[in-house]
């Protein structure tokens, strides 16, 4: 078990696109973040915690976290995870 891979594919201040390559067993911990992010699986499989709410997702799956809201996954099958953030996240630069 490791951390995901991170790729920033574009930015600007007010919004960033990035890519997440997990393996299977990998995990995002639990954390929270002033950004709105939207989530969308290219591939693979995972469990998704949103504010104490556990769901699965699969390829084609997407979703919006709000600001502030506690999140995580645990990855069940590898594949990629495509995240946009708004405004950018200057912590991943």
């Amino acid at each position: 078990m490791s951390d995901p891979t991170r790729t920033v594919l574009a930015h600007s201040p007010d919004l960033m696109v990035v890519r997440f390559e997990f393996e299977t067993g990998d995990r995002g911990a639990l954390h929270s973040h002033p950004h709105v992010q939207s989530t969308f699986v290219q591939s693979g499989r995972y469990r998704f915690t949103v504010d104490g709410q556990t769901s699965e997702v699969g390829p084609g799956d997407a979703f919006i976290i709000p600001s502030g809201a506690e999140h995580g996954c645990l990855c069940l099958e590898k594949g990629v995870l495509i995240d946009s953030f708004t405004p950018r996240r200057d912590d991943f630069l």
